[in-house]
């Protein structure tokens, strides 16, 4: 039996075409990269994207499937994890969104569907907590980001890292999970910083 993973928003606002490529694998640099099984890291993440880079990523080869709205690529990412793509009419405008979805879990894809047009469907833009971090791990370069290694605590191995400047205390690496408000507020771009507080659905 398959658990289903969390669904999750990853990134505020639409991407360009170099920032899509990036977040396709935003766990690149995980350690035991090619040894371990990635499906839940990846499964349940999803993203905005435009009309053209979804209409790009529909012509590079014949979806594994389409319905109705959404068609998964043929290629799979981990295990049984794949790209799923969609075009959603959302208050009145149609909008295109990339998730991953875990295909042996069933009924995924729907749920992702679902999900993503009611996170969407809110009338005030807001953000939690959790998308606010992963927004910055997405958006945050590969050089400055990364994994506890063996320096840190035993239990902390293995967990996200980011780089942090502090002004006058210099520039500290901070697991991306306790980034303090002000913190997260400093690493988010200007855009975003004053959004209220979405709570968790």
């Amino acid at each position: 039996m398959t658990l289903s993973t969390p669904i999750r928003k990853v990134f505020q606002g639409v991407p360009d075409r170099r920032q899509m490529f990036q977040m396709f694998d935003r766990h690149a640099q995980r350690p035991n990269r090619w040894e371990d099984q990635a499906s839940a890291l990846y499964a349940g993440e999803w993203f905005e994207i435009d009309r053209i880079d979804h209409d790009y990523m529909f012509e590079i080869l014949p979806p594994l499937w389409m319905r109705g709205d959404m068609f998964a690529m043929r290629e799979f990412l981990t295990g049984s994890v794949t790209s799923v793509f969609f075009a959603l009419m959302i208050d009145g405008n149609l909008r295109h969104f990339h998730g991953y979805c875990d295909l042996a879990d069933k009924g995924s894809s729907e749920r992702m569907h679902a999900a993503i047009i009611d996170r969407e469907s809110r009338p005030v833009k807001a953000m939690t907590r959790t998308e606010r971090l992963e927004h910055i791990w997405s958006s945050t370069h590969d050089d400055y980001r990364g994994y506890a290694g063996d320096r840190w605590p035993e239990a902390d191995r293995g967990k996200r890292t980011v780089l942090f400047y502090g002004g006058q205390q210099g520039t500290s690496l901070i697991l991306l999970d306790s980034l303090t408000e002000v913190q997260i507020s400093a690493k988010l771009p200007v855009h975003l910083r004053y959004l209220p507080d979405a709570i968790a659905a």
